[in-house]
């Protein structure tokens, strides 16, 4: 060890100065991400500037090409219209600020098909604000799909940009960490020097690269110059090799760390839960390194907030047998036995498990995940009595909501509200019962929009419409059933039917409790 400090000592002489990390606050709206690179105006290396072009070459009159301004702004997203059935104007005429501020605003605890929406709007391939700027529109977008924890959307969206941006590069970089492939992400640092990585970046990704001589000298020279605050330094120097650190030495946790922080700490073998850290960490509890319990948590929040695909939630439930009994681990025992039993069509076996695990879901508010694997399934087997009238709600929750309100005759008037919206067969007899039943059905009836909602479906501003629809039914799951009939309208209107139907039956058999 003597003789590698005096290497990197020597070294030192010989360094090069290493710029002081960013102590501004991040740009982003999303606070946690790892100040992984200077600020955008440090890492841009100013071009020279380009030559005059040649007035003429001839006295012949020059082409005129015209092409429409929507078809001549760029589009950025990768979901293209085709897939998400939404126009590739989606924001080309509202203010950008106004948009900005929408998406920022939207809450992450609501109904499924909401948050399943607010992802498919931030992927979809649309034009910028015609007064905005597609950055600006673009980094906006990402960081909503980060807040929503979407993290695998989030990169296909990022890797769909520009990598070498320096805030485009930076949000890459995190998300890289949190899904465990920072190695592509530390080779495009390495490659690209003008995205001047901070010196946490730097010193991990060297490592990382398998350069440790050249990370310690940076740690080392970083030091010498006073470039590092007490806390990297610590954290740092356990990271390059614990040997170095003062043996009584306690590295407290942060309060919000970065992915980077996190990724070090864990690298030391201080791994921090992420139950209380922001819902894109939870991805990290994924890998097959962390323990079982952990991933089903994990899983568990993921799958809540509609950012999990239900059958990798059932492959982290039926990994393995449950090796004890109570909370997570019945959770678990409840999903493998209704799945044995759908798997081998046994109408009595399946009974007999539906209801508890029905009951596990409700327990984490997983229902909707559970109507999604089990909804069709448990309609093909065609379940008589209490079971059967249980799986019959549980598909009107899945996909295939359609099928179970035309296969089963309605009861009660819940029943008959239900299977109208259901199957979009609201008449104007139809009575609801209740307040919240009555504000879905009168979504369905052509109702009057307010002026803001009605100005921006009429002047083509449909994204900004959607938004403030989402917003409105968020005010509606709040008691605001006027704000409901609103949305609903609205989401019909801009051609969302689906959506629609999928948000109000889940409104009446989720949040209303009708």
């Amino acid at each position: 060890m003597t003789q590698r400090v005096a290497l990197a000592a020597t070294l030192i002489l010989l360094a090069t100065p290493i710029a002081a990390q960013d102590s501004a606050a991040p740009l982003s709206a999303i606070d946690w991400l790892s100040q992984s690179v200077e600020s955008a105006s440090a890492s841009r290396v100013e071009q020279p500037p380009r030559p005059e072009p040649p007035v003429t070459g001839n006295a012949a009159a020059p082409t005129i090409s015209v092409a429409p301004l929507a078809a001549a702004a760029s589009a950025t997203g990768i979901l293209p219209p085709e897939v998400t059935g939404l126009p590739l104007d989606l924001w080309a005429k509202s203010d950008e600020s106004v948009l900005i501020s929408l998406i920022r605003a939207e809450q992450t605890e609501t109904l499924p098909a909401l948050q399943e929406l607010m992802v498919t709007l931030m992927l979809a391939e649309a034009s910028a604000p015609v007064n905005g700027s597609a950055d600006a529109m673009f980094l906006a977008r990402v960081d909503k799909l980060l807040d929503l924890g979407a993290l695998e959307a989030a990169q296909s969206l990022l890797e769909s940009g520009d990598l070498h941006d320096a805030e485009t590069f930076r949000r890459w970089f995190d998300v890289s960490l949190l899904r465990g492939t920072e190695a592509d992400a530390c080779t495009l640092l390495r490659d690209n020097t003008s995205l001047a990585p901070t010196l946490m970046a730097r010193v991990f990704c060297l490592a990382r690269n398998g350069d440790w001589n050249a990370a310690v000298l940076t740690l080392n020279s970083a030091r010498a110059l006073g470039d590092v605050t007490p806390d990297e330094d610590g954290l740092l120097t356990r990271f390059l090799d614990p040997e170095f650190a003062e043996p009584e030495e306690d590295l407290l946790p942060p309060s919000r760390p970065s992915p980077l922080v996190y990724r070090l700490k864990e690298a030391v073998g201080e791994l921090m839960p992420t139950s209380g850290l922001p819902l894109a960490f939870s991805h990290a509890d994924l890998r097959d390194i962390v323990s079982w319990r952990a991933q089903i948590e994990a899983a568990e929040r993921l799958a809540r907030h509609s950012v999990l695909s239900e059958n990798v939630l059932l492959g982290i439930y039926t990994a393995r047998a449950p090796a004890a009994s109570g909370g997570i681990w019945d959770r678990a025992a409840a999903i493998q036995r209704l799945d044995r039993a759908l798997s081998a069509k046994d109408k009595a076996a399946v009974g007999d498990a539906l209801l508890p695990a029905w009951k596990a879901m409700q327990d984490v508010d997983l229902e909707v995940p559970f109507a999604r694997l089990f909804g069709q399934p448990l309609l093909d087997l065609g379940l008589d009595g209490e079971a059967g009238t249980l799986a019959h709600r549980i598909a009107l929750l899945s996909p295939s909501y359609e099928d179970a309100a035309r296969s089963y005759a309605p009861i009660s008037a819940q029943d008959r509200v239900l299977r109208a919206v259901a199957s979009g067969e609201v008449t104007e007899d139809l009575v609801g019962g209740d307040a919240p039943s009555e504000a879905v059905l009168s979504g369905f009836r052509n109702p009057t929009l307010s002026e803001p909602l009605k100005a921006a479906i009429e002047e083509g501003r449909t994204g900004e419409a959607i938004l403030r629809a989402i917003a409105a039914f968020q005010q509606g799951l709040d008691g605001d059933h006027k704000a409901i009939t609103e949305a609903l309208a609205t989401l019909s209107s801009v051609g969302l039917d689906d959506v629609a139907h999928r948000a109000a039956l889940q409104y009446l058999l989720l949040d209303a409790r009708a």
